[in-house]
């Protein structure tokens, strides 16, 4: 095999395969004209390595030694030399590679790689760490295996604590999907400051996105349900480019509960406590495993004044929204702490109703404009003007959205639903408003981790 030794490279990214075989590394030559490419390949996309390639072709005193080497060798290029390099390099073992002892000498290098510290598992602790008292729970392997919502899942331990139980949750999920994931939306750490997304790709980025699933599980423990009260997540990406690592915790996971380091895992840790004042003899134990809803973009609409209307489907229905109450306001930010910022103030109002009414939480409405942004406002003419970096909305009713409020009078029947525009510094003319759905794509599960 050869490889390419790279000393320059951030930990751990010294050593990388190239090809399986000599004539392997000379059809590669011959296919990219010269080593650069074959080097740098381990940190790069299809597309990027394809435009190395084109910024630089070979020389004419290249091609004649391409030329002699295939010629006297018979070898022809690689067709596909950047799918090459990937494969050899998603399923080497870098485990086998053996530094001298320099290497580990943390004097000498101090990003040689260590020991990883002893896997424990507290209770109020996480993947991170622990602090306060108490002992590490005991663990006890069950690697229970199923599939759900469209991923196949490991559950490998559960840990008895003195408080509680703790779970991990194990979801795999497939280099392919994350590469294209990636890809469809060019997430990647070299277009990151050119990065800028509406609200709408914010949600479908949160509906593709391979490694994203919102879930609550509860534990049923000799007949009785459990909720947690905490927990944590930490994932293991095996796309990531190299100034981008996985974390060393979720790493360790990974390595501690043997799980395939060519595939990407998401991992969730759920603490149940205890129903009973002791800790309990485990009879039997059952998770039910329930999706969140997800929110799914919707059709936008425009409406200017009570009894205007807007015609949607839903669930294979038709719903119409009906305009009750719709004005411009003005937030009172006079019993808001002063930060030193201009903050904008104007927004619209608006109630509605839905015909025929859809279930509680289904349908929010919100604003397809995120808003002016809180400012400073110069001391003296021409100096910079600062933008602050938290985007302000205004929302009637709760913290966690538009309220509903239900009124019994007899001009309106039903439910009235209300909404705000996002915050501006002068009246807002037109709105455009976006409806929104909150789905479950994903029938309830139930596990038996002790069949």
């Amino acid at each position: 095999m050869v490889f390419a030794v790279s000393p320059m490279n951030v930990a751990p990214d010294y050593v990388h395969p190239l090809a399986r075989n000599f004539p392997d590394f000379l059809s590669l030559l011959l296919a990219c004209g010269d080593s650069a490419a074959l080097e740098q390949a381990w940190q790069w996309n299809f597309e990027q390595f394809q435009a190395f390639l084109a910024d630089n072709p070979p020389t004419e005193e290249q091609k004649t030694v391409l030329a002699r080497i295939s010629r006297q060798t018979g070898l022809s290029p690689i067709e596909e030399p950047w799918q090459y390099l990937h494969a050899l390099q998603d399923t080497f073992d870098y485990s086998k590679i053996k530094y001298t002892e320099d290497f580990y000498d943390l004097d000498l290098n101090p990003d040689a790689p260590q020991q990883p510290p002893e896997w424990k598992v507290f209770y109020d602790g996480n993947f991170w760490g622990h602090s306060g008292r108490g002992k590490a729970g005991k663990e006890v392997a069950i690697r229970k295996e199923f599939d759900w919502a469209g991923r196949h899942w490991l559950i490998p331990s559960v840990y008895l604590c003195g408080k509680g139980l703790v779970v991990d949750f194990c979801m795999q999920v497939a280099p392919s999907d994350i590469r294209a994931f990636m890809e469809k939306w060019d997430l990647y750490p070299e277009t990151e400051s050119l990065r800028e997304f509406t609200q709408e790709q914010r949600m479908q980025i949160d509906l593709d996105s391979p490694m994203n699933l919102d879930f609550h599980a509860i534990l049923h423990l000799n007949g009785k349900a459990l909720n947690p009260d905490n927990g944590c997540g930490t994932a293991y990406n095996p796309c990531l480019p190299p100034e981008y690592s996985v974390e060393d915790e979720a790493r360790e996971a990974v390595e501690h509960y043997g799980l395939d380091p060519n595939l990407g895992w998401m991992i969730w840790r759920s603490a149940y406590p205890w129903a009973t004042k002791r800790k309990p003899e485990i009879r039997s134990l059952f998770l039910t495993i329930t999706q969140d809803p997800v929110s799914i973009p919707g059709p936008h609409f425009q409406v200017r004044c009570p009894g205007d209307t807007a015609v949607f489907s839903h669930g294979g229905a038709e719903h119409i929204l009906t305009v009750q109450e719709y004005e411009a306001q003005a937030m009172d930010w006079n019993r808001v702490p002063d930060t030193g910022l201009e903050r904008p103030s104007h927004y619209v109002a608006m109630s509605y109703t839905v015909t025929p009414e859809l279930p509680d939480g289904v349908l929010t409405i919100m604003d397809c404009d995120d808003g002016d942004r809180p400012w400073q406002a110069p001391s003296a003419p021409g100096q910079p003007v600062a933008t602050a970096c938290a985007m302000v909305m205004g929302i009637i009713g709760g913290a966690d959205g538009p309220a509903t409020i239900i009124l019994y009078g007899p001009d309106k029947q039903g439910k009235l639903h209300a909404a705000c525009s996002s915050l501006h510094f002068e009246p807002v003319e037109q709105v455009e408003w976006r409806m929104v759905f909150h789905e479950k794509q994903f029938e309830d599960a139930v596990i038996d981790l002790f069949p």
